[in-house]
């Protein structure tokens, strides 16, 4: 048995993640088995490893099992020459580190990290909390839209819930055979975790962009994956609408991808529901 354990508060490191593994662990050793150790995804990799330790000597100690303490301690969390020469200046308590992408990726080409997250169970909501912010998961089902602006740029992309009225843009007015135009809905547009970074825009044009492709029980309408010759397409396609500075090598200007008003007050009203409350002594 191996465990993974990110510093989150609901299985945080030293307050839950290694505690529940060595329950497991010691109910595990009264049936005969053995436990192999723990992975660390995250965090302070050599101040967590060495507390760790700490707490398997211990409940070799209070237990008295043989070779507890000597339990393996994996790390990992996109690990490079650089991390593994800070973590052995500091001092550590690791056993062995996993290295995935920076050894299968030549990082002068971009390699892209995804990870699956769940955000709702029986329609409930939910929230993956870490001491990490930009490893917050956004909750609750979502659509999301690329805004443009009068340039013809995408100027920045929108997540809103999954039952929110979609953006309105700029349209030809036919009131008195006209041909003014109608000034569209203001969106404010927020990034999901730092409260001083919001913006209003008024599209000119909306774009959806998720569409459903794999199975299940959704009962949305599903469409054909497309052929990977098409999907190498659009996205060059997509590239070129990118205004200049946000594609030059140089300190490119960062494309903003938001939340709606509403989605980032539903955010933070489960986060600080779902947070415990820490306690110093």
């Amino acid at each position: 048995m191996c465990c993974s354990i990110s510093p989150n508060p609901f299985y945080q490191v030293m307050r839950s993640g290694v505690p529940n593994f060595c329950a497991v662990a010691l109910a595990l050793n009264d049936l005969g088995y053995k436990a192999g150790g723990i992975r660390l995804d995250s965090g302070d990799l050599a101040y967590l490893s060495s507390e760790a330790r700490k707490f398997f000597r211990a409940i070799e100690k209070e237990f008295g099992v043989p070779g507890f303490e000597k339990m393996s301690i994996t790390a990992s969390n996109d690990l490079n020459e650089e991390t593994l020469d800070a973590l052995n200046k500091q001092g550590h308590e690791v056993d062995a580190f996993g290295i995935g992408t920076y050894l299968v990726t030549c990082y002068a080409q971009a390699a892209l990290g995804c990870v699956f997250k769940l955000v709702e169970i029986n329609n409930q909501p939910r929230i993956k909390l870490s001491e990490d912010v930009s490893k917050v998961s956004i909750p609750c089902k979502k659509r999301s839209y690329r805004l443009y602006g009068r340039e013809g740029y995408p100027l920045v992309d929108i997540m809103t819930g999954e039952n929110e009225p979609p953006p309105k843009v700029f349209r030809p007015c036919d009131f008195y055979l006209c041909f003014l135009l109608v000034v569209g809905e203001r969106i404010l547009c927020r990034h999901p975790f730092s409260e001083s970074k919001r913006a209003y825009v008024v599209p000119q044009q909306v774009e959806e962009l998720m569409k459903c492709y794999w199975p299940g029980n959704s009962g949305k309408q599903r469409e054909d994956l497309p052929p990977l010759k098409d999907i190498r397409e659009r996205c060059i396609k997509q590239l070129e609408l990118m205004r200049p500075d946000h594609m030059r090598r140089l300190n490119p200007t960062p494309y903003k991808v938001s939340v709606s008003a509403k989605l980032y007050d539903f955010i933070h009203f489960l986060w600080l529901n779902e947070a415990p409350v820490g306690e110093l002594q």
